[in-house]
């Protein structure tokens, strides 16, 4: 994780800002074919039923504090204390967003946890990320308004730290967390993993979300192997982005949770969110899954 990662060639330059051209991974819906190239393209605007666009340009002043009714609680011990903390602060509903690490410390990070293989080794055993997905999907798709899941990878070999990719090609959400974790295993093989490590973009990606559905409460859940910490008053600049994007993203009705998966450690991460500049609410939770 972080600066110990490869950053590897980066052979394909993207030009970051808040709403990058988004870079998607060209691969058919077949899991036979076998992709070779990435592509950069923008992202269609007409998102099914979400109407997502991405856009950068719409003003963030409609999305500040005034447009946010309460937000969930801090400290929680499961998922399902998030189901609810979300109800007792009067959101009976919300949109959910997935974001999954695919940086290149996931091939050494399940070396205790998940018998020396990559956390994303797919076989007959269910990775962590698998095992992630299901149990969030269990937990929180209840909760989920429309069951359309945004969902998106970072951190591999052409995102590196400056962008996303969505699962489709033509940007559409996964129908549920099934599909999701249908989708995951069919382009996980074709993926070089990298770094280093930023939440940054994918924080970002959530808030456009955000604003093209004219603020709609969303929750971004985020499944990572690693930390993005170091010594007190020293940040990398991956983990300066990160930190930045989650006090702007703060300014909007969206609630942050990363999920650990693989060894570890987190004791740091745990205090991570206590140590980011004051927000409008304390929008970023960690929770490690045990399994």
């Amino acid at each position: 994780m972080g600066n110990q990662e490869s950053a590897l060639n980066d052979s394909h330059s993207y030009h970051y800002h808040h709403s990058p051209e988004r870079v998607s991974y060209q691969i058919d819906s077949n899991p036979q074919y076998q992709p070779t190239t990435y592509a950069e393209s923008s992202v269609d605007s007409n998102y099914p039923a979400q109407e997502t666009s991405y856009a950068g340009g719409s003003d963030r002043a409609n999305y500040q504090r005034n447009q946010q009714a309460s937000y969930i609680a801090d400290n929680f011990k499961s998922l399902d204390e998030v189901v609810t903390a979300l109800r007792e602060a009067g959101l009976e509903s919300s949109n959910l967003i997935l974001g999954i690490d695919f940086t290149k410390s996931n091939e050494w990070t399940g070396k205790s946890s998940f018998n020396r293989k990559s956390l994303h080794s797919v076989g007959h055993t269910a990775n962590p990320y698998e095992q992630a997905i299901s149990i969030i999907g269990r937990t929180l798709s209840p909760f989920d308004e429309d069951n359309l899941i945004p969902c998106f990878g970072f951190g591999d070999a052409t995102t590196h730290d400056q962008h996303v990719f969505s699962f489709y090609p033509d940007h559409r959400p996964c129908n549920g967390f099934e599909e999701a974790l249908t989708r995951y295993k069919e382009i996980v093989p074709y993926l070089q993993l990298s770094g280093p490590t930023s939440f940054a973009p994918i924080v970002n990606a959530a808030v456009d979300i955000v604003e093209a559905n004219n603020g709609q409460y969303h929750v971004l859940v985020i499944i990572a192997d690693g930390q993005v910490d170091t010594l007190p008053g020293s940040l990398s600049p991956q983990e300066q982005a990160t930190v930045n994007s989650i006090v702007a993203a703060s300014e909007y009705p969206l609630s942050i949770i990363l999920v650990g998966v693989g060894d570890g450690p987190w004791d740091k991460m745990k205090r991570f969110d206590d140590n980011i500049p004051q927000r409008a609410f304390d929008n970023f939770q960690l929770r490690y899954l045990w399994l």
